[in-house]
This record gives C-alpha cells, structure tokens and sequence, in this order.
C-alpha cells in the first residue's frame, strides 16, 4: 500500500510526539553522566568525586577515637585524634565543606538548558462587532477559546525540537453551528554555524563541572593546611609543657643553690657578697617560669580553637597528649621524589592544570560566537476541521496539512562585543598557561627548601643532645668547684642558665624538626595520605 503525502506527515508528527519523551531521557542520562565526570570516555578520571569524607582509612591506627571524648573535664589525645576532631569540628572546615555542594549546583543550573519544557495555555476570547449591510446595521457576537500545549527541548547538538498541539472552537452570531480546528505540529531547527555541535553547548556545562572539581582539590588543600596546623600546634604545646618541667627543675636546682649559700654565709664559709648573684638568678628563672606558663595557656588556647570539641565551655578545659615527642622512624626519599609528588598531588597545581581546562573551554565557545547565527527550521501540521472539537480531533488525520521550511540569518555587522570576548578568554588562557608554569616552580622551590629544612632540623637533634650533655657536665664541675670554695655563685648561675637553654634547645631541636617533616609532607601534597585520611581530590 502506497502512503499519500498527508498520511506520511500525519504518521511523522505522531511518531516525533512518542519519540521526543524517549530522546529527552535518554538525553538527561548523558547530562548525569557529564554533571558526575563519569562519562564512558572518561571513566578513568578520578577526579569526580562527590563525597567529601574526612574520615580516617580503615587501617589506621589513631589510638582513642577523639570525637567520643566527653564534653566536660580534660581533653585526653593523641596526634592522631587531635586531626580526626579538627576535621569532624572545626568550624573553618565546616564553612570550606559547602564550597563543592554550592559549585554542584552550577552544573544543576547549567544542565537545565537541555531540559524539557513543557508549555500550555488556555484562552477564551469575545468581540462585538458591527457590520453595515444594506438595509440596517448587524451587530457580530464572536466566542472563540484557544487551547495550546507544547513540548520543546534543545539538544547538546544545536537541535530545537518541538511538537504542539492545538484546538481552537469559533461561535458566532452570524453561524448556525460553532466551528473548531485540531492541529498536531512539529517544529525542527537546526543550527548551522553559531550554536552548532556538542563541544560548543556542552562547554558551559563542562567548565561548571570541572569549577565543582577545582572546588574540591581546594577542599583538599584547606584539609592538609588544618592538619598542618593542628600537628603543629599539638606538639608547640607539648614543647610548652616540656619548658616549664625544665624551668621548674632549674627554678629548684638555683633555690637549692640559694639555700646552701645562705647556709654556708650563716657559718662563715662564704661572704655575704655571693648572695645577690644567686638572688638574681632565682628571680630571673621565677620569671623565666610565669613566661613558660603565659606560653603554655596561649598555646592551649590555639589548640582548642582549632579543635572546637563539644561542650558548652571548651575554653576552660584542659587538654592531655598522650603522644610525647620523640624522633618519628622515618626514612625519607630523596628530594627528587618529594618534588614529583608534588607536582602530582599539590591541590593548587591541579587547580591550575583545571583552569587552563576551563579557559580552553571558553576558547570554543567564544570562537563559535563569532559566526553568524544561521538556523534551518522545517514546520509540520495536521489540521482537522468540524463542528465539535471532539470532532475535529478525529479528523486530522485528514486531507489537511501545512508545511514550511526556511532559513534564518542574523549577522552582527561588526560583532565587536564577541572578538572581544574570545581574545579576552585567549590571553586568560595564554596567562593561566604561564601563571601554571610560575606556579610549579614556585612548588618545587618549596619542596626543596623544606626538604633542606627537615635535613638541619634532624641533625640539630645530635647536636643540640650533645651540647645539653656538656652543659650538664660544665654544670656539675662548676657545682663541685663552688662547694670546695674554687668557683662563685656568678659562675655557678651562668653554668646553670647555659645549661637550662641547652636542655629548652634540644626539645626544641626535636619539635623543629617533627613540624619539618609535616611542612615538608604538606608542601608535596601527602600529609593527608600519610596519616591515613581519604578525601576527595586525592588522585590526579
């Protein structure tokens, strides 16, 4: 059976009204794929995370879990809780942690451009008219309702599709019978120049989704920056508390001296011109002492601030480490190695390597922008006509139809506004290129002066034990000499304040070089790795 011309567009306009839902599902499946960076293509990317877990892996180990520490009376820690509690109550991270969610919603808004959508409208019209015949004049009552619904969709590859339907009843006075008209229509338009191809529609999208990621390797760098931050300040306070211990123990050892000076005055062994030196120096490790303690509370306070642990009143409460200082079996690699992960791992040089991404994106979309626009559009109908709308329905699969096809141009006739644009987005894309380029050296600069520090941090611990020991030697000759009437309190306190800076500089010697080695796991973007915590951006 051979198809007239009417049944054939009858039988397309019917197909296209079953086929549009099906194409805008399988569409909006492709647009999810692109807003999750797992495309097919693509699925080997892992920067599309979408999760942000600040959560230690499985295997390791933080000895108490920090976030079960009740919400009253001393803080009890070690390192390893002290970044599981910064991560879970920091309130810094908190605010940071919105930044991935609110850039998804970009992608969101970016993808609704591919949605479909659905328009209807309803319209009920009256005109009174008058018409001048031969004898008198005749008054025309028309009643007309107009009931429109459509469905449009554009599609990544510049394609408008949109399929309506339309009814139309006419009742006027000069008519026996009211009048309607049914019409299914379709309407394709094609880009041709300006708007054409999925690299050009997607690239809004595309530049959203990776905003979302460059979102998250930022994420990630305030993560390491915390930890950084809170190690630091767990051991600044441990130093702390390890200076007034050895401030306390020298305060005693001068006022043991005082003591026997005074005793030795008392039976006429020694002139009472020994007494102001020893004097002097039980002030000034009393003073030494109230300066370790100010230290100590500052120092505290820092620590909770970056904690926030629960409870109404954390100010107040003090903290206990578990972990003492001591020097970490680690073996590092040579430098080389710590710069390559840096530049594999640093969230800043990934954001940057993402920006280059984003500006070249833009390049595509501003070089097609400056094409004129030329559109090709096709219009299809089926139009039924009878007394009843019911009617009318049933008959546009008739004889009736209607159809155009055309072409439509718009040309700027200098379209400044669009080469500003796309050259703007050139030099960007030429500047981001250098900034990336500044940016790895700066990197690798940083890498190699940490490393050089964690280097002279590690062998001031041998050398600032070995001066602490002969101090404490120097000490106890002079101590002897003094005794046996050979030396002055003057000596014997310059004797015990080298030896009290001495012992003050190997603890900090030790700490030195732990905050080296955590500055130096920071800068080649492993710290969070090597403490064992898994988050988003962690793979390039």
């Amino acid at each position: 059976m051979v198809l007239s011309t009417r049944d054939r567009l009858y039988r397309l306009i019917v197909f296209v009204f079953v086929l549009v839902p099906f194409i805008s599902c399988a569409d909006t499946r492709y647009r999810r794929n692109i807003e999750s960076g797992r495309m097919e293509n693509s699925a080997a990317d892992p920067r599309g995370e979408a999760e942000i877990p600040m959560a230690p892996s499985p295997d390791s180990d933080t000895g108490l879990n920090a976030h079960s520490s009740p919400d009253a009376g001393p803080i009890r820690i070690s390192v390893k809780d002290a970044g599981l509690m910064a991560f879970e109550n920091n309130r810094s991270l908190k605010v940071e942690r919105f930044n991935p969610e609110i850039n998804r919603t970009f992608e969101q808004e970016e993808a609704g451009r591919f949605d479909p959508v659905l328009e209807g409208d309803l319209t009920f019209q009256r005109t009174d008219t008058r018409r001048t015949g031969a004898s008198d004049d005749e008054t025309i009552e028309t009643d007309t309702t107009v009931s429109n619904i459509s469905l449009e969709q554009f599609f990544p590859g510049g394609t408008t599709i949109a399929v309506e339907a339309e009814g139309r009843t006419t009742d006027s006075s000069i008519q026996d019978d009211p009048f309607s008209t049914a019409r299914l229509g379709l309407t394709v338009t094609q880009a041709l120049l300006r708007g054409f191809g999925r690299d050009v529609n997607l690239a809004r999208l595309q530049r959203a989704r990776l905003a979302t990621e460059a979102s998250v390797y930022e994420l990630r760098g305030f993560s390491e920056s915390l930890l950084t931050r809170v190690e630091s300040a767990y051991w600044d306070y441990a130093l702390a508390q390890r200076r007034i211990e050895i401030v306390e123990e020298s305060l005693k050892l001068v006022t043991q001296q005082l003591d026997e000076t005074l005793e030795m005055i008392r039976v006429g062994k020694m002139a009472e011109a020994e007494l102001p030196a020893v004097q002097a120096e039980v002030a000034l490790q009393k003073q030494g002492l109230i300066n370790a303690r100010s230290d100590l509370a500052t120092t505290r306070l820092r620590l909770l601030r970056i904690l926030n642990p629960s409870g109404p009143d954390f100010w107040n409460r003090d903290i206990e480490l578990l972990h003492q200082a001591r020097v970490p079996d680690t073996r590092l690699d040579n430098v080389e190695s710590h710069v390559a992960l840096a530049l594999q791992k640093r969230s800043e040089i990934n954001e940057a390597k993402l920006n280059i991404e984003r500006n070249d994106l833009e390049l595509v979309r501003t070089k097609n922008g400056l094409l004129p626009k030329m559109d090709v559009f096709i219009r299809m109908g089926k139009t039924g006509y009878a007394e009843s709308f019911g009617d009318a329905v049933s008959k546009v699969s008739g004889d009736h139809y209607d159809i155009a096809a055309g072409l439509s141009v718009e040309f700027p006739v200098r379209n400044r506004g669009a080469g500003a644009l796309h050259r703007r987005f050139r030099l960007q894309s030429e500047q981001s290129t250098e900034a990336l380029a500044n940016l790895v050296q700066l990197v690798e600069l940083d890498v190699r002066t940490a490393y050089i520090e964690v280097t002279r941090t590690r062998e001031q611990i041998a050398a600032s034990t070995a001066t602490r020991r002969l101090q404490e030697e120097k000490y106890r000759i002079e101590t002897e000499k003094f005794r046996v009437g050979r030396s002055t309190n003057l000596l014997v306190a310059q004797a015990q304040r080298d030896l009290l800076v001495s012992r003050i500089n190997e603890v900090q010697a030790l700490i030195n070089y732990l905050k080296a080695l955590i500055n130096l796991y920071r800068l080649d973007g492993s710290l969070l790795d090597r403490r064992g915590f898994m988050t988003p951006g962690a793979s390039n």
